[in-house]
């Protein structure tokens, strides 16, 4: 008779990936439940305001699109064994390079392709010290990105407060320029073209990593670095491409926010529009078992749950700061499997190097 461990293992991904969407949402469910709400009312409003109507579908796309791409910039940099959650400051960099320069006001479409082109490089280029102290001196990714969220939080700040302010309205930065903004798929909806870039992306990163010598060159390193050593795959060009791969997106995530959704703009207080995108662009990549398509699905999940969880708010009542804790209940739930299996992989690495 088998056991239970072997039991769960011998499970497909889209097997365990319903178990634990339905254990998530059970434990939501007593968690309402002992709080006095009503978790068929509130999972209902949840449903409704997500898939309820064109409007919901529409937001619940246009919230996917940039956790498509911060899950991307997680996930290129797991397959290459890194731990890169720096996604956050370099979506930052990348949406000041895109209000920067759509400012040339060329005509469209140049405007929003050369603000989109060096949103990447930004992104890009805020990536590299990341890269070069991991590489020059050991220094582990988490700590350095970590830190160069925070640089880049005060450094946009900085820009909005002293730089880039509109002289006509002080609380805010100056908007998009019109030939920069990207075209929007309904009127009376915040989703934009910006979901097409980001699909785009999931192909081209899919056909990198898997039908290129240099993604299968990055997936042999993230697998068993020691082993792709010795086979003669350099160690210190993967980490460099990961890095700036993930940085380009992550600064693309940026300027299709910025330029894709109202208000196109900052306002003093910072980047209100950005703020989390990149830390919930890792529990996407967790949940869609770091791979493009799978990403794919998770970030439109992931959208519903941000759409839907307004309307739990209203209809059954339920408060903000449950909503929060019932959508991260449900999507550390979805995550565990991924989890689980990085964490068998880091100890097989470990028993490697014994």
């Amino acid at each position: 008779m088998s056991s239970p461990s072997s039991w769960i293992r011998n499970l497909t991904p889209i097997t365990e990936s319903l178990l634990a969407g339905v254990v998530g949402l059970v434990i939501g469910a007593f968690i309402m439940l002992a709080f006095g709400y009503n978790p068929l009312a509130a999972y209902r409003s949840l449903f409704v305001g997500s898939v309820g109507s064109v409007y919901s579908w529409a937001e619940l796309f246009a919230n996917a699109t940039p956790l498509i791409l911060t899950a991307l910039t997680f996930a290129i940099a797991m397959r290459g064994g890194l731990f890169n959650i720096g996604a956050e400051g370099q979506l930052y960099m990348g949406a000041l390079a895109a209000v920067s320069v759509s400012l040339l006001h060329l005509p469209a479409p140049f405007n929003w392709i050369v603000a989109i082109l060096a949103a990447m490089v930004a992104g890009m280029i805020w990536s590299l010290p990341v890269a070069l102290l991991k590489l020059g001196r050991g220094v582990h990714e988490v700590i350095s990105t970590i830190m160069f969220n925070w640089i880049a939080h005060f450094f946009a700040f900085y820009l909005i407060a002293n730089v880039l302010t509109d002289p006509q309205r002080g609380e805010r930065t100056i908007a998009v320029s019109e030939s920069a903004r990207l075209t929007r798929v309904f009127p009376d909806a915040t989703l934009s073209s910006g979901l097409f870039i980001s699909l785009v992306t999931v192909g081209v990163i899919f056909f990198l990593l898997w039908r290129t010598s240099t993604g299968f060159e990055i997936r042999s390193v993230g697998y068993n670095p020691h082993a792709s050593h010795y086979a003669g795959i350099s160690i210190r060009k993967q980490v460099l491409r990961v890095f700036l791969i993930g940085g380009a997106i992550a600064g693309l995530a940026g300027a299709i926010v910025v330029m894709g959704r109202p208000p196109y703009y900052a306002v003093l207080s910072g980047l209100p529009q950005l703020v989390n995108l990149g830390f919930d662009g890792i529990g996407v990549a967790m949940i869609g078992r770091n791979h493009p398509i799978g990403i794919v699905f998770a970030a439109i999940f992931f959208g519903g749950l941000m759409t839907g969880g307004r309307i739990m708010q209203f209809d059954p009542g339920v408060p903000f700061e449950l909503v929060r804790v019932i959508q991260g209940v449900i999507i550390l739930a979805l995550a565990i499997p991924e989890l689980r299996r990085l964490f068998f992989l880091a100890r097989e690495r470990l028993a490697g190097r014994k």
